[in-house]
């Protein structure tokens, strides 16, 4: 297959990942296939299953106990320590951060790609665990009847209370920026995986790689079809390149 064969099927498979119900969409291979267009001939299925293997690790000691704190510390075991996945602070705007089988095989992400990998571990466990996009630093939360535990796969899986969150706010934008409640609001599969692209297409503006950063906006508008921005950003993407052409 040419690569423009290609890169049309794993667009094709894309499309139908994302616009289906939210409650069939698989946001691991979702994910795969927004790094497929980068890694042409990815195995997604490959890495499907190490997500597997990693679940069925951790499942004898998380399904042990009903304690959702120390269900969470045995995951942050397995995951952090035992297996070795961290924050990349030292290269966060590095794009491999941002493609899950990067994260998988470098054991190094972002907020969002560790989280979609804890996340993605903990549903095969049977533990409720959500994504909630606060502005600037992408975290978890355990929703539970007995309180709600936010979680910081950046930083080891540390549980955060909710004041925890607060003052994460305030450290990134200083006081300027009210907490407001709907920071903590748990978002949508398709808002995870829009924030990734999000910040990819950052990463290669900045870096004026804007046929990369266009191939991001066309996939962004899969997601979110009706958002100007986007929309605008597409044409003048456009005409840079025919402009640099």
């Amino acid at each position: 297959m040419d690569h423009l064969a290609y890169h049309a099927q794993m667009r094709q498979l894309f499309t139908e990942a994302v616009t289906g119900p939210e409650n069939r969409l698989d946001l691991a291979r979702a994910a795969l296939l927004i790094a497929s267009e980068a890694y042409p001939g990815l195995d997604i299925l490959r890495y499907v299953a190490k997500l597997e293997v990693m679940a069925a690790a951790v499942r004898p000691t998380v399904t042990t106990t009903d304690d959702p704190t120390l269900k969470i510390e045995s995951l942050n075991a397995y995951l952090f320590e035992e297996r070795g996945f961290r924050g990349n602070a030292e290269d966060y705007y590095d794009p491999r951060n941002s493609f899950l089988n990067d994260v998988v095989d470098r054991r190094l992400g972002i907020p969002i790609t560790l989280s979609i990998i804890y996340m993605e571990v903990g549903r095969r466990v049977g533990m409720p665990l959500q994504g909630v996009g606060m502005p600037g630093h992408f975290i978890m939360k355990y929703a539970d009847p007995g309180g709600d535990i936010y979680i910081d796969s950046f930083n080891k899986g540390r549980m955060l209370s909710r004041q925890a969150c607060e003052e994460l706010i305030q450290q990134l934008y200083g006081e300027s920026v009210p907490f407001q409640e709907t920071f903590l609001a748990p978002v949508s599969k398709k808002q995870i995986l829009a924030r990734m692209l999000m910040n990819l297409k950052a990463i290669y503006v900045h870096t004026k790689d804007y046929l990369k950063a266009l191939s991001v906006v066309e996939r962004l508008l899969i997601i979110q079809p009706d958002v100007e921005q986007e929309v605008k950003d597409r044409a003048a993407l456009r005409n840079l390149i025919r402009m640099l052409n």
